[in-house]
């Protein structure tokens, strides 16, 4: 039996190069988007294992959608993997941030993980195996020492992880990480990045499929665990 894996953010970058990926390891993957004929564009590039879904992870109607589709097409789900993220504060200064950025940034990468995390556990319990991916960032580690880039985009990243912690606690039958992909050459991260975006979604693909069951509840970077 095929898994059924669902990518939020999928149709470049990171997300569609994990896409890729887990397609061509015979899994059922969809595409999610906040765009839906982008997500069906990026899913048609693909083949037969892959579908898409529009899927705007700031908006509960939206997301409940999402769910409805999945259900009726597959009757489960079992890996979800939050890729959707937003970037907005780049090289500004937390003094000069404006606290309506930090809060559209937590909104999407926190808020919208946590609501599309509880509207997908019901299918998620349907699956054999479930697991969750939440795509975090090293810029999100307390680990380490501090750095003045993105403040509001490294904020979200650390709690993000921490909301990998506490849904590892609530949700005790799926296998739940957190993952940094490492700085990729994608919309986000730029043309100086040193890595691919496949470099970027080989620990996603091996976190979806691979990853032994009593890895959980962790941060991963290239298939090790590393420090919070």
């Amino acid at each position: 039996m095929h898994p059924v894996i669902l990518i939020t953010g999928a149709t470049r970058g990171i997300g569609f190069a994990a896409a890729t990926q887990l397609a061509t390891r015979g899994a059922q993957v969809i595409i999610a988007s906040r765009d839906g004929s982008r997500a069906a564009a990026a899913a048609a590039q693909l083949g037969d294992h892959v579908s898409s879904v529009a899927l705007d992870i700031t908006d509960q109607t939206s997301v409940e959608a999402a769910v409805k589709q999945i259900e009726g097409q597959f009757g489960r789900l079992d890996v979800l993997a939050n890729n959707s993220a937003i970037l907005l504060d780049h090289y500004q200064s937390l003094l000069e941030l404006k606290p309506e950025v930090l809060l559209e940034t937590l909104n999407t990468n926190v808020v919208g993980t946590l609501r599309v995390c509880q509207a997908f556990a019901p299918l998620l319990a349907k699956s054999s195996a479930p697991r969750i991916v939440n795509v975090s960032s090293g810029a999100g580690q307390l680990d380490g020492e501090p750095q003045a880039w993105a403040p509001a985009y490294c904020i979200s990243k650390t709690a993000l992880n921490m909301l990998t912690q506490q849904l590892t606690a609530a949700l005790p039958d799926v296998i739940i990480n957190s993952m940094c992909p490492g700085w990729c050459r994608t919309e986000m991260g730029g043309s100086d990045a040193p890595r691919t975006p496949d470099e970027g979604a080989e620990t996603l693909t091996w976190l979806a499929l691979e990853s032994p069951h009593d890895l959980r509840g962790k941060f991963v970077k290239d298939l090790t665990v590393i420090p919070w």
